[in-house]
């Protein structure tokens, strides 16, 4: 194991605040996929990726959820968590930037910063954007929001550390001149330099003092570190580095030979980030890959659009496979791709369902009823196989040269190309002619042992992009040859032809998928709709007279559907009728001997000729339902406070 090539790959850490839609999850895929391919190719690998928790965003957040940032964050990297691990990805090591260990390398690492020079203390006036937590020129806004999300910015000046960007910029070209594999794809890099390096770099904002949820500048307890030495170093400290003193890990796997980012934070993993390393004298990685979005139909994804689908919720009802498949085989290498329902169905039925699905299954099966299970190597061969096998030893050398080249998507094709081919052979033989015909069965068994050998190529090749269903595969051809070379195995003794993948009803699923839209579309609307009550003093709350009492008698308001007579002892020695708007969803059965809560000194009034003298506290819940609060374990007469 020590001998082998190390080959350290990273994500960018996701932002700790929302659940992970599909296209935040296609960083961690993407990178599961490629580290997969790297160990099948002989590295010693080692993936990490994370979650990046510390910010003004977190902090107002918590603030609306009532709770503290930490306990935000710490229910936020566990959903994120959740979700990467629904898509059975294979990561060595999560890290949290809430981390005790990478906190205390953080400070020591803009301390290093500040003592050498490379950062400074100033001021800073400009334009903010809050979601992107980035500072901006005038000039850089593009329509006056924010160049990278297009939201609005805000004025902002504050007092803040900068780190020199403007001492390393020709340091920074001439490394991408020396390394020009760093930034892919190379439209990429061209959009570095352009828009960004050669109009000359500005010095960068590394710290905040409006905001208190960030790692303390060890020096200065009225700034925060900014996330740009913060996050960005998570890539070094999760594998042990620290200014004080490295871990061998570190001196193993450093440097990074690939980050997997998205293509919005490019510039902050291909400026920023080399040029922070460069200042503390550490090498770069080796290569930055900044993939496309996956948009919905032709937009980002939005919870205001009402258009996000989530990874998770796509896997649990096609099938963890079928989310990596279409994430790995539908996003191009240099443009966005997109997703809907009826593109993802589309691509299930024709890629998994009907050309590798049922390639598996009748050959499986066929195997099965015409030999028992078992064939072996042809002793010759024919043209029709001459012409299959030359295919598959294309095929497989495009493989390698597209996985090495991280064109993922064309891979999948290229693979799937094969798989179709496989089918055409199956139609051009027909075993099931070859069968009736004693003296045609040596040749069945030949077409099948292709077919077989085939399908097992396909199993390799597909393994990272399709881990479980190739396993499944694996263990239905009886096979656990990892040679990636056409006839190395000698028999094959198969076993149960089992479905892969069952053919989706498209209609069927998008009229279910329209229906449960609908239902949080309505929920969310109810949501909206609550009207949010100015705030009031306690000397205000203290107006309102809250007592426990007992339902002690309960009928129908005559011509009042919605209405409920209710007779109330709350422990004041005279009974208390109140009329409640509750008939729709409680009989006076279930009421009779329950003890609620009531606004006791409530102004009285007539409802449909019943004087009402008081309210009685319920919840408005989902579904259009209402709630009656009960305090059964609470005496009548009780002030409530």
């Amino acid at each position: 194991m020590d001998n082998k090539q190390k080959f350290y790959i990273t994500t960018a850490i996701a932002y700790a605040s929302r659940k992970p839609h599909i296209g935040n999850a296609y960083d961690i895929v993407l990178a599961d996929m490629i580290a997969r391919y790297k160990k099948m190719m002989g590295f010693d690998v080692y993936l990490m990726t994370g979650s990046d928790e510390h910010g003004q965003k977190i902090e107002e957040y918590a603030k609306a959820d009532g709770i503290s940032p930490k306990e935000f964050v710490d229910n936020a990297s566990a959903n994120i968590k959740a979700v990467w691990d629904s898509l059975d990805t294979c990561y060595d090591k999560f890290i949290r930037t809430t981390d005790d260990y990478h906190e205390d390398a953080v400070q020591k690492i803009f301390k290093k910063l500040y003592d050498q020079g490379d950062i400074y203390k100033s001021t800073y006036e400009g334009k903010y954007c809050v979601p992107c937590e980035s500072f901006y020129t005038e000039s850089q806004l593009v329509d006056g929001k924010c160049p990278d999300c297009g939201r609005e910015v805000i004025d902002s000046k504050e007092e803040a550390y900068f780190l020199r960007l403007s001492k390393y910029q020709d340091k920074l070209v001439e490394y991408y001149e020396q390394n020009p594999d760093f930034i892919k794809p190379e439209s990429r890099k061209n959009e570095m330099l352009n828009n960004f390096i050669k109009p000359g770099l500005q010095d960068l904002c590394v710290s905040r003092s409006s905001f208190k949820w960030g790692v303390p500048v060890s020096f200065d307890d009225k700034h925060v570190i900014y996330v740009w030495i913060d996050a960005l170093s998570n890539y070094i400290t999760g594998v042990g580095y620290n200014p004080d003193g490295s871990s061998e890990q570190y001196k193993k796997l450093w440097p990074a030979d690939l980050h997997v980012i998205g293509k919005d934070i490019v510039r902050f993993h291909t400026i920023y980030w080399p040029i922070i390393l460069m200042a503390l004298g550490e090498p770069l990685p080796k290569q930055v890959l900044g993939h496309p979005w996956v948009l919905v139909g032709d937009d980002k994804m939005s919870k205001s659009k009402g258009n996000v689908i989530y990874a998770d919720e796509l896997a649990a009802r096609f099938g963890i496979d079928a989310v990596r498949y279409y994430l790995l085989s539908e996003i191009p290498f240099t443009q966005d791709g997109t997703i809907t329902y009826e593109s993802f169905i589309t691509k299930f039925n024709a890629d998994l369902a009907n050309t590798l699905g049922n390639l598996v299954n009748r050959t499986v099966a066929m195997t099965n009823k015409y030999f028992g299970g078992k064939v072996t190597a042809p002793a010759s061969r024919e043209e029709l196989d001459n012409e299959l096998i030359a295919v598959a030893n294309d095929t497989i050398q495009k493989y390698y040269s597209l996985m090495d080249a991280y064109r993922n998507a064309d891979a999948c094709e290229c693979v799937m190309n094969f798989a179709k081919r496989l089918n055409k052979y199956i139609d051009e033989t027909t075993p099931w002619v070859l069968a009736k015909d004693e003296a045609t069965l040596p040749r069945l068994n030949d077409v099948l042992y292709n077919l077989l050998e085939g399908i097992r190529l396909l199993s390799i090749m597909l393994t990272p992009v399709i881990p479980s269903s190739c396993k499944s595969i694996a263990a239905q051809i009886n096979s656990d040859c990892k040679e990636l070379d056409f006839g190395k195995v000698n028999e094959f003794t198969v076993g149960e032809a089992t479905p892969l993948f069952a053919r989706i009803d498209m209609p069927k699923v998008l009229e279910e998928i329209a229906a449960e839209q609908a239902k949080k579309a309505a929920e969310a609307e109810k949501a909206a709709n609550i009207v949010k009550l100015p705030e009031i003093s306690i000397d205000d709350f203290a107006k309102v007279e809250l007592t426990t009492a007992k339902i002690v008698a309960c009928e129908p308001i005559p011509k009042a559907k919605k209405l409920l007579k209710l007779t109330l002892n709350d422990g004041s020695g005279k009974p208390r009728t109140v009329a409640s708007g509750i008939a729709k969803y409680y009989t006076p059965a279930e009421l009779i001997g329950h003890n609620v809560i009531v606004v006791s000194n409530l102004k009285p009034a007539i409802l449909c000729g019943v004087e009402s003298n008081g309210m009685i506290l319920a919840a408005d819940c989902p579904n259009d339902d209402v709630k009656v609060i009960f305090v059964d374990n609470i005496p009548e007469g009780c002030k409530i406070r």
